[in-house]
C-alpha cells in the first residue's frame, strides 16, 4: 500500500508506471522482416508462418464452407444463447449509435453538408491464445455489420489441427461474416493489409493482439497507401476506486477479471480507505486459489498497484492521471462522481456493474484504449467503422457574397489560381446578369 500525499511527483509517476510493453529493436525487425515475407511470397508465406508458429499444416487459408453449417446445433442451448443475448446487446447499443448526416446553409446560397458511409472492407484479427474469444468477434463483428461494411474478413490463428472454435465461427455468423481465414501473428496483419492471392487487402484493421501483432498494426498503417488502424495498444487494465463502504469480496474479483487476461495485465485499487484496502487485498489472496488461470493472475498481480488517498476527490485525481482502460467506481453516489473522471475507457458505475459485464453482453465494446492512450483515445464504436466527409454546393449569388473573403485570404496567402478560380466565375456571372 502507498500513500499517495506523501509519495514527491516523480515518485507518483512512477507508481503509475505499467508494465513495460515489449518494443524492443529485435521485435521491430521481426515483424518488419515477417511483413516483407508475405509481401514477397504470398499465401506460401502464410501456410510457411503458420506451419512454423501454430503448428498446423493447411493446404487452404479460408475456412471451408461446410465448417460454417449446422453450427447452432452443435452448440450446447446454454453457450448459444450467451453468444445470441451479447449479440442482441451490442448491435442495440450500436445501432444507437448511427450519426446523423447534416446540411447547413452557412451563407445564403451556401450550402454544406457532413455525410457518413461505411467504410468498403475492415480486416478483423481475433486473438488464439488458451481460450476462444467469440467476444471479441461479436465486438468487432457487430460494428461492421451495423455500420454497412460490405466486406468483412475475419482472420484468427487456427489451433494444430488446423480448425478454429465453434463459438467464434457462431458468432461470425451471426455478424454477417463469412471470410474467415485462419492465420494470425503478424503474418495476418501483414496479409489484410498488403493483400495476397487468397486475402484481398482491407482498408481498415480492427483488434487485439500480442506485442507482435501490435507492432506489425503500427508498421502496415505506416505504408504508403496502407490501412488504418483502430487504435494503440498495450496490456490490458483496470482501476478501481472504492469507499469504505465498498465489498471487498466485489473488489478482488473485479481486480482478479483483469488479472486473469494475462501476465501483463495490470489492476490498480485507490481508496481513501487502509481497513478497505488491506482487506481487498486478503480477498485477492483468497480468490487467486480459485482460478483456473492461477498461473497467469498470481504474474500480473505482480504489476498490482493499492493507493491509498486522503480523500476520494484526491481517487479521482489519481485515475484521471492513470487514464485506465477500465475504470469501476464502487463509491457511495457513484454516478455523481462520472462529471470528475475525465479520463476513461470504459466506466463502471457502482457495485452491480463488474468489468465482466462490458467485456461481453452489456452492449458497450470492449474494444478499448489502454496504456494510458484513454486521454485522448476513445473507446471502439460505430464511427470508427464508418468515413464523414463533406459536400459544399454554392449557387452564384451564394459564391459573390463569399467571393471577396475567398480573394483576400488567397491573396493573404499567396495563391494566386486560388483567387482567380473564383475571380472568373464571379466575372462570368457578372456578364449573363
Amino acid at each position: 500500500m502507498q500513500k499517495w500525499s506523501s509519495l514527491n511527483q516523480q515518485q507518483q509517476q512512477s507508481l503509475l508506471s505499467r508494465p513495460a510493453m515489449a518494443d524492443s529493436a529485435k521485435l521491430s525487425q521481426i515483424v518488419a522482416d515477417i511483413i516483407s515475407q508475405v509481401s514477397s511470397q504470398g499465401d506460401q508465406a502464410l501456410l510457411t508462418l503458420t506451419e512454423r508458429f501454430d503448428g498446423a499444416k493447411l493446404s487452404q487459408l479460408r475456412i471451408a464452407e461446410s465448417a460454417m453449417q449446422n453450427l447452432a446445433a452443435q452448440l450446447t442451448p446454454k453457450v448459444k444463447n450467451a453468444i445470441e443475448v451479447a449479440y442482441a446487446n451490442i448491435k442495440a447499443f450500436h445501432q444507437a449509435q448511427y450519426p446523423q448526416d447534416i446540411k447547413v446553409e452557412t451563407s445564403p446560397g451556401v450550402v454544406c453538408e457532413l455525410k457518413h458511409a461505411p467504410l468498403s472492407s475492415v480486416g478483423l484479427y481475433i486473438p488464439g491464445g488458451s481460450a476462444p474469444l467469440p467476444s471479441t468477434v461479436l465486438m468487432l463483428g457487430v460494428s461492421a455489420q451495423v455500420a454497412g461494411c460490405e466486406r468483412k474478413v475475419l482472420c484468427t490463428p487456427p489451433n494444430k489441427d488446423g480448425e478454429i472454435a465453434l463459438e467464434i465461427r457462431y458468432a461470425a455468423q451471426l455478424c454477417g461474416i463469412d471470410e474467415i481465414y485462419l492465420v494470425g501473428g503478424a503474418q495476418a496483419i501483414a496479409a489484410l493489409a498488403l493483400g495476397t492471392e487468397s486475402i484481398a487487402k482491407v482498408d481498415k484493421i480492427f483488434g487485439p493482439g500480442n506485442s507482435f501483432v501490435t507492432e506489425a498494426k503500427q508498421q502496415v498503417s505506416r505504408i504508403p497507401a496502407g490501412p488504418a488502424i483502430d487504435m494503440p495498444a498495450g496490456p490490458s487494465e483496470v482501476l478501481v476506486i472504492a469507499d469504505s463502504q465498498a465489498n471487498p469480496v466485489f473488489v478482488a474479483s473485479d481486480l482478479l477479471s483483469q488479472a486473469e487476461h494475462g501476465a501483463d495485465s495490470q489492476a490498480v485499487l485507490v481508496s481513501d480507505s487502509a481497513t478497505l484496502i488491506e482487506a481487498v487485498k486478503t480477498q485477492v489472496t483468497q480468490q487467486l486459489t480459485t482460478l483456473s488461470r492461477q498461473n497467469i493472475a498470481e504474474q500480473a498481480v505482480q504489476h498490482s498497484r493499492y493507493i491509498l488517498t486522503d480523500s476520494i476527490e484526491q481517487a479521482f485525481t489519481v485515475s484521471n492521471a492513470y487514464a485506465p482502460e477500465h475504470l469501476i467506481v464502487q463509491i457511495e453516489n457513484a454516478r455523481a462522481a462520472l462529471p470528475k473522471l475525465t479520463n476513461a475507457g470504459s466506466i463502471f458505475v457502482g457495485k452491480w456493474s463488474p468489468e465482466s459485464a462490458g467485456d461481453y453482453a452489456s452492449g458497450t465494446n470492449h474494444v478499448l484504449p489502454t496504456y494510458g492512450y484513454a486521454r485522448n483515445y476513445s473507446s471502439l464504436g460505430l464511427a470508427d467503422f464508418m468515413r464523414r466527409y463533406t459536400v459544399q454546393e454554392l449557387s452564384y449569388q451564394g459564391l459573390k457574397n463569399i467571393g471577396n473573403a475567398i480573394m483576400d485570404l488567397a491573396d493573404a496567402e499567396g495563391l494566386d489560381a486560388h483567387r482567380q478560380a473564383v475571380a472568373l466565375r464571379l466575372q462570368d456571372g457578372d456578364a449573363k446578369q
